[in-house]
């Protein structure tokens, strides 16, 4: 078997750029050691990013999997590696001269700038080296590596807010279909000889990230219309507010019927798991649907 010298050229040609770019990550993870030590040490002591360190790997398989589908072609693009160093600069210099200034941010805050700036190097450095037609092919693995920025603490708080609210009106509503007496004021259900609080720990918001984490590896994997890619990434906020709902339904059901010391029961302290897996059943079923209509549209689109 034969190779042409364009295929040969074009392949050491890329070969030498990866090794570059292995170079300058590694480059760029001793100029941001002390925070990427930081945030390992951050996501094993915290329950809503403990997901953050699998986030790299997946990328890093996602590009070997298709590493089949992406060009050998390398275009560099000196422009776009600009702005990306240019922002990623501008990141670190606005957090430099805000400390400077009296600015103390959270952790968590603090961790959101500096892995924000280390993926702006980062994007530039792929864009100045294997270049744009590989950053174009492998855009979704690429574009997954932001899920390795913590959320900002307000956004958390936000969030938070949000889930907490929506979940009490939901779980006002399966009181009402089940048929128990429920009032809702506020975040608050008063039910009968009892009432709960929906605290922000009821959020479900490490269990709404990682839903929203499969929804988007599934889209990738297993659809190939963008549209229907959207349709099942958006389903996980509603998802998510049934599930929360339900399980402060749940909990307060086993309340009123069995004893108000349910409130601290397994269930309500550890149950996330249980819940969260249960709602893996309806996202599943939304994505066979999602396929079976991919595949039907293809199909079609064949024909035609």
């Amino acid at each position: 078997m034969t190779y042409s010298p364009s295929t040969v050229d074009s392949q050491l040609i890329l070969r030498r750029q990866l090794n570059w770019l292995a170079v300058e990550t590694c480059l760029l993870a001793v100029c941001f050691g002390r925070p990427l030590i930081d945030l390992l040490q951050f996501t094993f002591h915290s329950e809503l990013f403990s997901y953050i360190p699998l986030i790299p790997v997946i990328s890093a398989y996602l590009i070997w999997t298709e590493r089949k589908k992406i060009t050998m072609e390398v275009c560099p693009s000196r422009a776009g590696a600009a702005v990306a160093f240019v922002i990623g600069a501008a990141i670190v210099a606005a957090w430099w001269l805000g400390t400077r200034a009296g600015w103390a941010p959270a952790p968590q805050d603090y961790l959101t700038l500096m892995m924000l700036s280390f993926l702006c190097f980062f994007w530039g450095a792929c864009l100045a080296l294997p270049g744009w037609k590989i950053m174009r092919d492998a855009a979704f693995p690429a574009a997954f590596l932001i899920f390795a920025v913590p959320l900002p603490a307000a956004w958390e708080g936000h969030i938070d807010t949000f889930f907490q609210y929506t979940s009490a009106f939901a779980a006002k509503a399966f009181f009402g279909l089940a048929g128990t007496p429920a009032l809702l004021r506020g975040l608050r259900i008063d039910l009968p000889g009892f009432s709960l609080i929906v605290a922000p720990e009821c959020s479900g918001i490490h269990s709404t990230l990682v839903l929203l984490i499969t929804s988007l590896l599934a889209g990738y994997l297993f659809l190939r219309r963008t549209s229907l890619r959207v349709i099942l990434v958006l389903s996980i906020v509603p998802l998510a507010i049934l599930r929360n709902g339900f399980r402060v339904f749940v909990i307060g059901e086993l309340c009123v019927h069995i004893s108000p010391t349910m409130i601290d029961s397994p269930i309500h302290r550890k149950g996330g798991p249980i819940f969260f897996a249960l709602s893996l059943i309806p996202l599943f079923l939304l994505l066979v649907f999602l396929r079976k209509r991919d595949s039907n549209g293809s199909k079609l689109s064949g024909k035609d």
